[in-house]
């Protein structure tokens, strides 16, 4: 049975991976050209899955052909384009909180894909983490947008499933030739898509150059290695939690780098987003037999 100490050491790490995504939206915005969503989101997968295919030299063999593009579509390709949707039609903090719901769709598809029970602490638990990054990122003046609001939604359902499945195939291979397979052929997937609806990329200056390169080696490769290593390690409605992480992130960083004030609601989203994460960690932290020779107590508390 998994010590206390060692899934902690496994949440740690993989919480490494949403905390890293939450710069996303001030490198994109710093760094890169505007217009070109789709073009980017191809030029950060496809390299990076290509780097990493060069390092492991393993290609999917029989069935993990397909599985490897059905994830790749689920985590990048189709996830990455209706968050850029979703992005453009709403205002950022409508967009993240929309978003906030893939936690509570993990629960349910592990309860129909992995057979795993539905937790009342973790389901209070999401609600939390969406009640808290809404007051960490809305705006009182903030519109909704049909269109935006059903890309974020299924934006949001695409990575749930692509999570869970991520468990529920679990792969013959290490976690950086897993990576290396679904980044790839995401990749791939995205550059008959950036090809007809985008424009030709104009020729990127070195802030351009330095940017896509963070996103692809950083913000792609590294963080989703972190993702898909944890996904082998702990429950996919654990993991999905810690994607609260990410407006967290960019909100702090909006303070640090861009001048942007904290205001008290603000405060209380950080409170409650860290409530939440800790919340959703606890109902799955493994127990430990009350007393040496006791039989074993189940894996995973049940709440």
């Amino acid at each position: 049975m998994k010590t206390n100490s060692r899934y902690l050491a496994d949440v740690l790490i993989t919480a490494v991976a949403p905390a890293i995504w939450g710069s996303t939206y001030f490198v994109t915005t710093s760094y890169l050209p505007e217009g070109y969503p789709l073009t980017v989101a191809m030029l950060r997968a496809l390299p990076a899955g290509l780097l990493l295919l060069l390092i492991v030299r393993k290609l999917p063999t029989g069935v993990w052909w397909g599985r490897a593009f059905v994830l790749g579509a689920l985590n990048f390709s189709f996830f990455w384009a209706m968050l850029f949707v979703s992005a453009y039609r709403l205002p950022g903090g409508v967009a993240a909180t929309v978003g906030a719901v893939q936690p509570l769709i993990v629960i349910a598809l592990s309860r129909l894909f992995l057979g795993k029970p539905i937790r009342f602490l973790a389901v209070v638990a999401g609600l939390i983490g969406i009640s808290g990054v809404a007051l960490l990122v809305l705006t009182p003046n903030a519109a909704l947008d049909p269109v935006g609001v059903a890309a974020g939604l299924a934006g949001a359902v695409s990575m749930a499933f692509g999570t869970v499945l991520s468990r529920h195939w679990q792969p013959p291979v290490s976690s950086l030739t897993f990576t290396s397979w679904q980044l790839t052929a995401g990749g791939i997937l995205l550059v008959p898509v950036a090809l007809l609806l985008e424009p030709a990329l104009l020729t990127p200056t070195t802030e351009n150059i330095l940017g896509i390169a963070y996103l692809g080696l950083i913000g792609a490769a590294f963080t989703y290695l972190l993702w898909f290593r944890g996904l082998s390690r702990i429950e996919p409605s654990a993991a999905a939690s810690l994607g609260f992480l990410s407006p967290v992130v960019a909100t702090l960083l909006g303070w640090l780098a861009l001048g942007q004030s904290l205001t008290p609601a603000q405060i209380a989203g950080f409170a409650m987003v860290l409530a939440s994460v800790w919340l959703s960690q606890r109902t799955m932290m493994p127990v430990r037999p009350t007393r040496p020779g006791a039989s074993p107590q189940p894996a995973i508390r049940q709440a």
